[in-house]
């Protein structure tokens, strides 16, 4: 890829010496990608605050997170990903967008009644989404019941949103807080907005009749285990008191190419989080104000959350079937011997001897 640099709107902000190791890292993808095919598509299930809904989930291959191109999180590998050029024209886009369709209309049996729209990036950034692409998606969608588009908290304000909420389209929009503490957002993600700018953005989205569905990264480079466990439920409890965040989906950390977690991964200094610790976090938050999921991917998999290797898939099937229940007696149903070695891990794993189980 072209030697990703830092422009205007990216100066000053996050690590210097993160971005520095992140654009190095960076570079080294060499992939193509063709700008009239989404980066990716599939079918679901999704619990709303209207009921479980099929989901239609479509990533949109767009120039890259702008972020991502000076450097950006330390666990993002989105935008190797991306077309080269750093934009993508509206008639390729809108392409992109039919290819889903025929993707929905060969593997469904109806119409999703629930669409989500990512772009590995901001779809509210203008850079990467003409205001022109974000109507016609609108327009595109608008017989459905529920769309999530995905931003970073600068780029939501009110008239883009109501492109969505005009057409009648329940709204929600999901941003990548990661963490609730400023300090490991900063330090161990290398975001560069703070808790406040989230609730600022939930602000403008209330103010537009939408809600918020926050985004958190489950042991993100750097923390312990029970560093990250304690991070995540302190997290979800405070999302939780957003006025308008009514979804908190935890998403554990799994090792993606061209990122600096995946240099610490092959040097032995970093594991994906236990499934246990996801189990665990999901069951103590169960009476947050809020609808918690999460969705692990490659579970199971060195490079995702995973546990022993004889249990993943029990383990993976109650998250899920928590995530549509939101009852917490499904964790009661799972057990395994590698949940001792899980405890042991979660009281003595420390920053300086981490990771103390492959």
């Amino acid at each position: 890829m072209s030697k990703p640099s830092p422009e205007v709107y990216e100066q000053g902000k996050g690590m210097d010496a993160h971005n520095k190791a992140m654009r190095e890292i960076r570079s080294r993808k060499d992939e193509t990608y063709d700008p009239r095919e989404p980066t990716r598509v599939w079918i679901d299930e999704d619990n709303t605050p209207d009921g479980v809904y099929q989901s239609l989930t479509i990533i949109l291959n767009t120039g890259g997170c702008r972020w991502a191109r000076a450097g950006g999180c330390t666990m993002c590998g989105y935008v190797a990903e991306s077309v080269e050029g750093g934009s993508v024209a509206h008639e390729d886009l809108m392409a992109q967008v039919d290819v889903c369709l025929e993707h929905e209309a060969e593997n469904a049996d109806e119409e999703s009644g629930l669409i989500k729209i990512y772009t590995s990036g901001s779809f509210l950034d203008e850079r990467e989404v003409p205001a022109e692409t974000r109507q016609a998606i609108a327009e595109t969608f608008e017989d459905r019941d529920r769309i999530v588009v995905e931003s970073l908290p600068d780029f939501v304000d009110r008239e883009k949103i109501e492109d969505f909420t005009e057409q009648g389209l329940e709204t929600d929009i999901a941003i990548g807080l990661e963490t609730a503490t400023d300090r490991v957002r900063r330090d161990c993600v290398n975001k560069y907005f703070e808790f406040s700018e989230f609730e600022r953005a939930a602000e403008h989205a209330e103010a537009a009749d939408a809600g918020i569905k926050a985004y958190l990264l489950m042991k993100p480079p750097f923390l312990s285990e029970p560093e990250a466990i304690a991070d995540m439920k302190r997290s979800i409890r405070r999302c939780a008191d957003v006025d308008g965040c009514h979804t908190v989906s935890m998403n554990p950390t799994n090792v993606q190419r061209h990122t600096m977690v995946e240099d610490l991964y092959h040097d032995g200094g970093y594991r994906p989080p236990w499934l246990w610790s996801v189990a665990d976090v999901l069951e103590s938050t169960s009476d947050a104000d809020a609808i918690v999921v999460s969705d692990p991917v490659g579970h199971g998999s060195d490079r995702g959350a995973h546990n022993c290797g004889e249990c993943d898939d029990k383990v993976q099937n109650a998250i899920k079937d928590f995530d549509l229940r939101q009852d917490p007696a499904v964790f009661e149903q799972v057990s395994c011997e590698c949940e001792l070695t899980w405890e042991l891990v979660t009281e003595r794993e420390t920053g300086y001897n981490q990771p103390l189980s492959r």
